[in-house]
């Protein structure tokens, strides 16, 4: 069987994948991420991650295609990416010392047309984060290519103080979703005891 193509520009999806010794190859995927406002977050996640695998599933029409897409929800709100410094702050200061969602779409789209679905939910508390600490890692990279302004898997790990749920979820990739839709769509299983791929 083709080896799973996973339609995602994100190291760390891959880095998951590698780390339970899928057989994958990357491609990033050219897709349409709005949503439209008002769309709950479940349809939301999952109406991208639908694109995304679609995009890239043009390109290899007989491989099977693994997409996801991640997304935060507080209060009922959905999160994305901030575009500027400005809207990663006010995300920040919006999570501090809250609960919140993430809210992770998977998509796998076989080449004949099977297509499965899942949606991963993580609950996470931040600490309650002072204005020098979010003004830092403001200034850094990491906020602007993560749901939320943040990553747990990175230097934001600092700020997490519980999680209730899959941690690979948060990472943008819950691990248990996949496994369940690669075991429905029959491909094959990650070598579990042998070399990374």
């Amino acid at each position: 069987m083709s080896v799973l193509v996973l339609a995602s520009s994100s190291p760390r999806r891959a880095e998951l994948l590698r780390q339970v010794g899928l057989a994958f190859e990357v491609c990033a995927p050219e897709a349409d991420e709005s949503v439209d406002p008002g769309t709950a977050g479940d349809q939301a996640v999952l109406a991208v991650a639908h694109r995304k695998a679609a995009a890239v599933a043009a390109r290899f029409p007989a491989r099977p295609v693994l997409a996801a897409d991640t997304m935060v929800r507080l209060g009922g709100v959905l999160l994305g990416k901030p575009a500027d410094p400005a809207e990663a702050r006010a995300m920040l200061r919006s999570l501090s010392g809250r609960w919140h969602e993430v809210l992770t779409g998977v998509v796998l789209r076989r080449g004949d047309g099977w297509l499965g679905e899942r949606v991963g939910l993580t609950e996470v508390r931040l600490a309650e984060l002072t204005a020098a600490e979010i003004d830092r890692y403001v200034a850094g990279p990491e906020p602007y290519d993560k749901a939320g302004g943040y990553g747990i898997q990175e230097r934001a790990g600092w700020f997490v103080a519980e999680i209730r749920g899959s941690a690979g979820n948060v990472a943008g990739l819950p691990l248990e979703a996949v496994r369940e839709l690669v075991i429905e769509a029959g491909l094959p299983l990650p070598d579990l005891g042998g070399a990374r791929a």
